[in-house]
């Protein structure tokens, strides 16, 4: 995008879309999987995050960063230019799992068309210079002699 802004919206800011806080609210793998789809994912992906921690709990590896959140909301920020860190997103997915896919979610309803640019440019003038050498023509014909 060019220069870094912030979010368009904070992360606590659900009552300024009521329609993604009560689809957050009342069915979070929903609007996670409706996310994903729309940033360009498979819609399924956020299903890591529900399956993700039994599976290596099983295995004995504790898992406590939700995998899914972590990696479509860094890409978000990377893909439209939002300054932030790693570490604030594993501290977002880690503790604010609900308010990260509403916040990302109205990040998607975003208008991100930006108005053409102008460019004039200016026809150059090419010259194209053929140097003979002189020296080379007067010795041809004297050998010729």
């Amino acid at each position: 995008m060019g220069k870094d802004s912030d979010w368009s919206s904070g992360l606590c800011n659900c009552c300024q879309d009521m329609n993604t806080c009560c689809f957050g609210f009342w069915c979070c793998p929903c609007l996670a999987c409706t996310v994903a789809g729309n940033f360009g994912e498979n819609a399924c992906l956020p299903i890591c995050d529900v399956l993700s921690p039994a599976v290596f709990a099983a295995c004995g590896i504790p898992l406590c960063v939700p995998p899914a959140v972590l990696s479509l909301r860094s890409a978000m920020r990377n893909r439209y230019g939002i300054e932030g860190s790693l570490c604030n997103d594993i501290v977002v997915s880690c503790f604010c799992v609900w308010c990260s896919w509403c916040q990302m979610h109205r990040e998607l309803k975003v208008d991100r068309t930006e108005e053409p640019a102008v460019v004039n440019m200016q026809p150059q003038n090419i010259i194209n210079v053929q140097t003979s050498n002189v020296t080379s023509q007067s010795t041809a014909l004297s050998v010729g002699k």
